[in-house]
């Protein structure tokens, strides 16, 4: 899984936002302190949350699962654009089919979840879809063959109001163990000023467990 920030709104812009409710522009400075105190203090302590939809990020998210797609697909506010299987399944149409323990190799097609049954099944499936593709089926029907592990890419943008949702529901311990892998390298990818913002969202072991 690789995560890149490709954008984001400076924090400045959630705080004019903000300072437009009360038309106190002259007590802004430009993101700094007074400015990120503000933010916090309107969108996470008062609870006026739609202040933070100001916030938006937009990531591209390579080499994850279709099931993790599935996952992605029941957070709404939020706006993906994923890469095609309709134009992009020759990549595995051109290659050799894999042995059943290859897994270096397959890697560069699915996820691995270093379960030897469930890894082993993968490939079968994607020697199954190649060999599929290689008959002369159309890709519009071959992909109906796809296996959940099959890995996908897409640019992903969020604000920062759903952003939160979804670290909070995502970093727990009870997600799918990629999606919560995906929560914490979103965290990591933004900007270390915006950070803050997000810190109590993120799952966090008791001590006592």
């Amino acid at each position: 899984m690789e995560i890149t920030l490709l954008h984001y709104t400076p924090l400045d812009v959630c705080a004019h936002a903000i300072r437009t409710c009360w038309q106190s522009f002259d007590k802004g400075d430009e993101g700094g302190e007074k400015d990120k105190a503000l933010i916090d203090r309107v969108g996470n302590k008062f609870k006026h949350a739609s202040t933070m939809e100001h916030l938006v990020y937009t990531f591209y998210i390579q080499g994850v699962s279709r099931a993790l797609l599935q996952e992605l697909a029941r957070h709404r506010l939020a706006s993906p654009s994923v890469k095609s299987t309709r134009y992009t399944l020759k990549e595995l149409k051109e290659t050799e089919p894999f042995a059943e323990d290859d897994y270096e190799g397959a890697e560069r097609f699915i996820v691995l979840t270093k379960n030897a049954l469930v890894d082993s099944a993968s490939i079968k499936a994607l020697n199954n879809l190649q060999a599929i593709l290689k008959s002369g089926v159309s890709n519009d029907l071959a992909k109906f063959c796809l296996p959940e592990s099959y890995k996908t890419e897409l640019t992903w943008t969020i604000n920062a109001r759903s952003l939160q949702n979804f670290l909070t529901l995502r970093s727990n311990k009870a997600a799918l163990w990629e999606i919560r892998k995906m929560a914490y390298a979103l965290y990591g990818s933004l900007p270390e000023e915006h950070q803050y913002l997000f810190e109590t969202c993120l799952y966090k072991e008791k001590a006592n467990s």
